[in-house]
């Protein structure tokens, strides 16, 4: 339970009077004091709380230690309390620190010999020690208001050698990145737009060199423009590539085809708007498009795709199609059916569903070919369902659809 609550037990007899003492984990979090505002009094309640939790606290070994500062602490303060967990063989160390400088981590973080997961956010740059070492750390996160220099990610990466789990998370970087870890099995990136005059735009591209033998599992999100180059990454089996704005660039053929050998892959139609080329993806039983299919030129690229899954066994339309796209349905493109349509396509989930003549169709096409098809899911759009006046068309467009002669007798098809 919460720490507070935990505290509040000691009332129930005598023998719970210190109980709450020998708790493993310790949770502090201001959020009641963010959402009352900036009182000072609630602010210094806080602090001399937590300061009395920690003085009271018996000599145990933490397991985990969270501290989420949303309104302003002393820095010091803050630094005594991380010590405190750290002199505590704290496992877990959870930091949300959103007006708080730097200075605030201690040193002696840097070189916990406990420590299995660090999870920090920073408005403020963290300024690291010239010697890192965490010999038994295996997850890492850090979310900068500001910038990553590479620099930091080599002295930290460089003290981490059982690493298993990094993500970055970060508004901008500020120069290329190089992340190097032969125990590395998970990487996940996050390039945030900025926000200027009202717009979102991103800095100046930027390479990121990623050599990891046993990396399973990469996601990135940021623009389409930046250079990813992945050495060394043959266990390589999940894959997610993700883009907030509406851009297009011709690099995305040269990423797609680093990962021609992944078994699941979640990508934006941002991806399919920037392929010219279409790599064959002789593994691919997994696939995900996370943004809307917007136009008939993306949905074109997207039969292409299917062409080249020779062996795919799912695929989800995580926000379906965009209202006002068309599709030609005397196109010849609905005459070449991909092999994975006669097959291996399983299960086809079409969330976001609006009932549209261009989803219709897909879907229409989809049952009349996949002849091992087991499972068509689709799931209504939220916003489509709260108008009353569509409730007969509902009812109207799921007829037509179960109506539909099917190449899998078997199929079911499911409405939700």
């Amino acid at each position: 339970m919460p720490t507070k609550e935990a505290v509040k037990t000691s009332i129930l007899s005598t023998r719970w009077k210190n109980l709450w003492a020998s708790v493993p984990t310790i949770d502090f979090d201001d959020d009641l004091l963010h959402a009352k505002g900036r009182r000072t009094a609630d602010m210094t309640s806080f602090m001399n709380f937590v300061e009395r939790v920690l003085q009271l606290r018996d000599s145990l070994s933490m397991e985990k230690f969270r501290l989420s500062c949303r309104v302003y602490c002393d820095a010091y303060q803050i630094r005594s309390w991380i010590s405190d967990a750290i002199m505590h063989d704290v496992r877990e160390l959870d930091l949300s620190l959103f007006q708080v400088y730097s200075y605030a981590i201690p040193e002696s973080m840097f070189h916990s010999t406990s420590l299995v997961s660090l999870k920090i956010i920073l408005h403020y740059n963290m300024k690291f020690p010239s010697y890192v070492s965490f010999p038994r750390l295996k997850t890492l996160q850090l979310t900068y208001g500001q910038y990553v220099d590479n620099e930091y990610t080599e002295i930290l990466l460089s003290g981490c050698p059982v690493l298993e789990e990094l993500a970055l998370f970060t508004n901008t970087f500020r120069s290329n990145i190089a992340i190097s870890s032969p125990s590395l099995k998970s990487f996940t990136i996050c390039d945030e737009p900025i926000l200027i005059y009202g717009k979102f735009y991103y800095g100046s591209s930027y390479k990121i060199n990623i050599d990891a033998t046993n990396l399973t599992n990469f996601e990135y999100t940021g623009s389409l423009s930046n250079q990813i180059l992945l050495d060394n990454v043959s266990n390589l089996v999940k894959a997610c590539i993700d883009s907030p704005l509406d851009q297009a660039t011709f690099g995305t053929f040269g990423l797609l085809k680093q990962l021609q050998y992944v078994v699941s892959l979640r990508f934006c139609d941002q991806l399919l708007k920037s392929l010219f080329h279409i790599p064959k993806l002789p593994n691919l039983t997994h696939l995900t498009l996370t943004t809307e299919i917007g136009t008939d030129t993306t949905f074109r690229t997207l039969m292409d795709l299917l062409s080249v899954c020779l062996v795919l066994q799912s695929i989800c339309f995580s926000e379906g199609f965009k209202c006002g796209i068309i599709l030609d349905v005397n196109d010849k493109m609905w005459l070449l059916i991909p092999i994975c349509m006669s097959n291996s396509l399983k299960t086809v989930t079409f969330k976001n569903f609006h009932g549209y003549r261009a989803e219709m169709h897909f879907l229409k096409w989809v049952l009349k070919y996949a002849c091992g098809l087991e499972m068509m899911d689709i799931r209504w759009s939220k916003t489509y369902l709260q108008h009353l006046k569509n409730k007969k068309k509902k009812s109207n467009v799921r007829k037509e659809i179960e109506n539909i002669e099917k190449k899998a007798a078997a199929c079911v098809i499911k409405f939700s």
